[in-house]
């Protein structure tokens, strides 16, 4: 006996598929299951299921001042079944960060801040000292389940009068670090954006794909400068972070006509951006990337297995057999919704996305 049976649920295809779940794991995945479970889920064909939505970019230590929230506030009432902090917490204040995630019912993971103590202020890379290798060795040995990468802010306001210099330290340690995972943000320069991505290697992330500041991947004639498509084609993987000031519809939709498809769809989402917006959840942040013309298709991979692939979670990510048993059931509705980018610009939708259950190693959650 399974311990749970999705039936009839439908795949971003429009086929129709059973799910058994036993032991925290997908056991199967086929048109027709024929057993008896502990519970029950029949969808009637009418409900989506897909593999459990990663959001790789969002801030949920609760106890940070600037950038904060918590894990149960923007994973499962959302439908999003694991969630990555990104670099909210350094090497000297993870270890909190560790022991506050564990009592979550959503998955939390980390990526490190190359800065010791994270972002405590807005400019946590304007003092070198700050960045010890050391410690972040002795981090990622202690929780070496929990920080899937390093963190790396390069914009301005953080990095202060040291431009590309932290990059290169976070390089470096990468190096040191099996290649560990890396995420760096862009933003106002300095440092440049070429300069940024000059240092970036294949499998790198970087994170505010799609601003609209001067120093994004289009020039003011709206032509893509050329040393983006040299990284995106060098395979530099591209992440939305969409955050308080980090998308744009336009140059989202000018990047969709260049061929620039972004690898992850994520919400770099805190509190305030939860509560007032303009992100909200990671469902309307979805929304933003259909309205633009991209496909349920399309978009689904973007939050389930390209992040896991991204970030080494192999276990999650996919709605096979083998995988744990975090799947996310939603349901499109017809109904008139404004969007709105970090910029202001709007768009109109009819086209919303409504999570109804959240299930995380085969536990079944109620979402908003």
């Amino acid at each position: 006996m399974y311990d749970l049976l999705i039936r009839q649920g439908r795949l971003a295809t429009d086929d129709i598929v059973d799910i058994a779940i036993k032991d925290k794991k997908i056991i199967a995945v086929a048109p027709l299951i024929e057993a008896d479970a502990q519970e029950v889920i029949d969808l009637a064909g009418e409900s989506y299921v897909s593999a459990g939505w990663i959001d790789d970019h969002v801030h949920c230590y609760e106890k940070m001042t600037l950038y904060y929230d918590y894990p149960d506030q923007i994973g499962i009432p959302k439908g999003v079944t694991t969630v990555i902090d990104a670099g909210t917490t350094g090497a000297e204040n993870v270890g909190d960060f560790y022991e506050l995630a564990q009592q979550a019912n959503t998955n939390v993971y980390a990526l490190l801040n190359i800065s010791k103590w994270g972002i405590v202020e807005q400019d946590e890379l304007a003092d070198l000292a700050k960045i010890q290798s050391a410690l972040i060795t002795q981090s990622l040995a202690t929780y070496p389940d929990f920080i899937v990468g390093l963190k790396a802010r390069m914009s301005k306001t953080v990095v202060g009068e040291n431009g590309i210099v932290p990059l290169q330290m976070a390089k470096k340690i990468q190096s040191e670090c099996n290649h560990l995972p890396l995420m760096v943000h862009i933003g106002s320069a300095p440092p440049e954006l070429e300069d940024v991505l000059t240092e970036m290697s294949a499998g790198d992330v970087m994170t505010h794909c799609y601003n609209g500041k001067p120093n994004g991947i289009f020039n003011t004639a709206g032509q893509l400068k050329p040393f983006v498509r040299e990284a995106y084609d060098k395979g530099i993987l591209f992440d939305i972070g969409h955050g308080t000031d980090s998308f744009n519809f336009n140059v989202a939709e000018q990047a969709k006509a260049a061929g620039i498809i972004c690898q992850t769809i994520s919400t770099d989402i805190y509190h305030r951006n939860r509560e007032t917006g303009p992100v909200y959840d990671l469902a309307t942040t979805i929304e933003k990337m259909l309205v633009i013309g991209y496909s349920l298709a399309e978009v689904l991979p973007m939050i389930t297995e390209n992040p896991a692939a991204a970030f080494h979670l192999d276990n999650k990510g996919q709605l096979a057999a083998g995988y744990d048993a975090d799947i996310t059931i939603f349901n499109l509705k017809e109904r008139r919704k404004t969007l709105v980018d970090s910029n202001g610009n709007t768009r109109e939708t009819t086209t919303v996305i409504v999570p109804s259950h959240t299930i995380i190693g085969g536990s079944v959650y109620d979402c908003d």
